[in-house]
């Protein structure tokens, strides 16, 4: 059973359609997210504030979720074709040290925003975030592609 790190993921199928459904998914989702952000606006309110304030604006209507939650979806897009073509990365602890790596900025930002220490632009939410999506996804997409690993490295 395929694992992310060391926890197992129950897959119910983790054929080659499937994994190509949730990476093209992603790709929709996104594209959606600025194309018709009018008739996806009440689904993103389950998942993001949608603060006006803290949110992108595309062609004069409000994107569903804010800057940041935009860059994880962009991030996770991004990553999707990479994930399917590209070796898996090779060990569980390489895989932590990237998750780790690819959370700090949002961790920053999201911390010093929470804290009253600064308030970062839109622009800045987004481009902090779309190294975790990016991570996230190919780490996931990946794990559960299977097939070739990465080469350790020494």
């Amino acid at each position: 059973m395929p694992t992310f790190l060391s926890i197992k993921i129950d897959v119910v199928a983790t054929s080659r359609i499937g994994l190509w459904a949730l990476g093209i998914g992603a790709v929709l989702w996104t594209a959606a997210l600025f194309l018709a952000p009018g008739l996806l606006f009440p689904i993103g309110s389950f998942i993001c504030h949608q603060r006006p304030e803290r949110s992108f604006f595309f062609h004069g209507h409000q994107l569903p979720v804010c800057a940041r939650c935009t860059g994880l979806y962009v991030g996770t897009a991004a990553a999707a074709p990479v994930a399917l073509f590209a070796a898996r990365v090779a060990a569980v602890a390489r895989a932590r040290w990237m998750f780790a790596v690819a959370a700090l900025p949002t961790l920053a930002t999201w911390s010093a925003e929470f804290a009253g220490l600064v308030r970062f632009s839109n622009a800045a939410r987004f481009i902090a975030a779309l190294p975790l999506g990016f991570i996230v996804a190919w780490l996931v997409l990946g794990e559960l592609r299977g097939g070739p690993r990465a080469p350790d490295r020494p």
